[in-house]
Parts: C-alpha cells; sequence; structure tokens
C-alpha cells in the first residue's frame, strides 16, 4: 500500500503536532468614533489577516462595538452610565470608521433612579432623520415634589399621564426630525431633548430625571462613504492618522526584531 493512502504509515510513532500561536495569524485595527465625539480613538479589533480569497475587511465590516460615554469625552466620569453603540462602516488602512448604531443606559443607573411615592413615566416615539435614519427612541422621566408642597406622595393622574406621554413623544419627533444624524446624536450627548420635555411639561405635573434612556437603529440608508470620511475629518486627517499607525507599527517591528537579535 502507498504511504499516501493511509494516513497512519506516514507519521512516525511519538511525533507530536506543531502548536502555532493563533494571534500570529492576526492584525490589530484602531476603530475610529465619528465626530460629535470629542475622543476619536475609542480602541482596537483583532481580525484574521488577509489570506486567499478570506479578506480581513469583510471580517471587520458591521461590527458593533459599545463605548461608554465617559471614555468618547475628556473627564467623562459622570456620563459613564451612558452606552453608545458604533457599528464598523469603512476600513481604510488600518483604521475602522464606525457609524452611530444605538444608544443605552446601564441598569444600576436605570434603577437608581427609581424611587418611591413618584410617578414613574415612559414614552417612545419612531422618528425618521433627514438623512433617511429610522431611529426608535425610548424615553424616560418621573414626576417630583412641588415647592411647599405638604403631601406625602407625588402621584400624577391618568389624564396628566397622558398628556405628559403626549408632549414626550411629540418633541421627540421634533427635535430628531429636523436634523441629521450626527447632528442628533450631538443632542444626546448633553442630555439636551431630556431637558427640553422637563421645560416643557412644567405646567402638567412637574417632572425630574428625565432621559432618553434608550435608541434603537431601525433602519438605516445605503452608506455613504462621502459623507463617512467628512464625518471623521475628511481624507486629510485619516491619512495622517494612517501614518502614524504605520510609523508605530514599523518601530514596533525594529524593537522585536531588535530584541531578537539580542
Amino acid at each position: 500500500m502507498a504511504i499516501g493512502k493511509n494516513k497512519k504509515l506516514g507519521k512516525k510513532k511519538g511525533q507530536k503536532k506543531k502548536t502555532e500561536d493563533a494571534f500570529a495569524k492576526k492584525e490589530w485595527y484602531d476603530v475610529k468614533a465619528p465626530a460629535p465625539f470629542s475622543i476619536r480613538q475609542v480602541g482596537k479589533t483583532i481580525v484574521s489577516r488577509t489570506q486567499g480569497t478570506r479578506i480581513a475587511r469583510d471580517g471587520l465590516m458591521n461590527r458593533v462595538v459599545t463605548v461608554s460615554l465617559g471614555d468618547l469625552k475628556p473627564d467623562g466620569e459622570d456620563d459613564a452610565f451612558r452606552k453608545f453603540k458604533l457599528k464598523i462602516d469603512e476600513v481604510t488602512g488600518m483604521q475602522c470608521l464606525t457609524n452611530f448604531h444605538g444608544m443605552d443606559m446601564s441598569t444600576d443607573k436605570l434603577r437608581s433612579l427609581v424611587r418611591k411615592w413618584a410617578t414613574l413615566i415612559e414614552a417612545y416615539a419612531d422618528v425618521k432623520t433627514t438623512d433617511g435614519f429610522t431611529l426608535r427612541l425610548f424615553c424616560i422621566g418621573f414626576t417630583r415634589r412641588r415647592p411647599n408642597q405638604q403631601r406625602k406622595t407625588s402621584y400624577a393622574q391618568s389624564a396628566q399621564i397622558r398628556n405628559i406621554r403626549r408632549k414626550m413623544i411629540e418633541i421627540m419627533v421634533r427635535e430628531a426630525s429636523s436634523c441629521e444624524l450626527k447632528d442628533l446624536v450631538a443632542k444626546f450627548i448633553p442630555e439636551i431633548i431630556g431637558r427640553e420635555i422637563e421645560k416643557e411639561t412644567q405646567g402638567i405635573y412637574p417632572l425630574q430625571n428625565v432621559f432618553i434612556r434608550k435608541v434603537k437603529t431601525l433602519r438605516a440608508p445605503k452608506v455613504d462613504i462621502t459623507k463617512l470620511v467628512e464625518a471623521h475629518g475628511g481624507a486629510a486627517a485619516i491619512a495622517a492618522a494612517s501614518k502614524v499607525v504605520a510609523a508605530e507599527t514599523v518601530d514596533e517591528a525594529v524593537e522585536e526584531t531588535g530584541d531578537d537579535e539580542e
């Protein structure tokens, strides 16, 4: 019998299979946040490098990363409870360009807001931005005591709750449908919509701790590369960042070579 036909004949007894480092075939890419955020360098993500018909770019596209707002702005410890989801829409060089994909609040923050003797009011609305993104916004708010109130509880009546919920939906639709996605994200960061709701519902019943607690992307238009590049500071900024990353990679390779020679 030929050696090629029987796998056992080709192996020597006691010979072990070569163990290969799994990370030797992988590459690290920088994840970049879009323009509304102050800190653009989110972190790094790993992917198997291009080999044969398998392309590294295909493995990175449409990945969703979750980042705390505390890591996206300087001195953002107070906003660490807000979590943004960023979706990778394009890969240029060793950089992954992301766009807004959703927002959420941490569970411990939501639980800390709930109080006794007050009414919790929630509302949601489907909105469409001027650049074609369809989002679902969820709002939450709590009634608060009026000045000089003697009564222990601050419960709103059913009619007041309905009016407040109607007002919440009206403000969310008004604020979101009149701007592009990047401008809407800029409103989420300082909680402009929540403050607007709190202000306009004073005549119905005073509210406190009003937040857009969650945002989901229901439908997104086809990715416009030009707009995405502009949102990341333009082609010149991306090219400059790519050169810096390439230089750092070369320096690391030189250091490793020097260590090996020693």
